[in-house]
């Protein structure tokens, strides 16, 4: 998919947000700037926030608990992180009986846990525009909202 600026980016992460569970993992890639936390924040956009959403670079994890969004949902930014063992130490499975995770730089993940995970990649094409392709796993196969 094609997405001509920031507003197209966010927009589409709207409609991601829109049709996210409790149980949902959705796994951001790309380079520096190419739109991970852009897409993160129209997802929680689309759960309902109307706040800031910064990125979580530096603390590593933020977290959005109803009346703010429709369900919890905590972004996370492995980018900092060296080892699998630091995100072990996030207990990321705990959040998901009651939440979903948006995780930009997941290449830490296992792969085990990135099984059922919608996996997107976000690529540059021009200064503005970007590029979004996905592995989408079954538990999305219905609430894909993009051919």
């Amino acid at each position: 998919m094609n997405l001509a600026d920031q507003a197209a980016t966010e927009a589409a992460g709207f409609l991601l947000g829109e049709r996210l569970k409790i149980g949902d993992i959705i796994a951001l890639s790309g380079d520096l700037g190419a739109g991970k936390t852009c897409l993160a924040r129209g997802m929680l956009r689309g759960l309902g926030l109307s706040g800031e959403v910064p990125s979580p670079t530096f603390p590593i994890m933020i977290s959005y608990s109803p009346p703010d969004v429709r369900l919890s949902v905590h972004h996370i930014d492995l980018y900092r992180l060296d080892s699998p063992n630091e995100v072990l130490a996030l207990a990321l499975e705990d959040a998901l009986f009651d939440g979903a995770l948006v995780v930009e730089w997941p290449d830490l993940l296992d792969a085990h846990f990135l099984s059922d995970a919608l996996q997107i990649t976000i690529n540059r094409t021009s200064d503005d525009a970007r590029r979004l392709t996905a592995q989408v796993p079954p538990s999305w196969k219905d609430r894909w909202p993009f051919p």
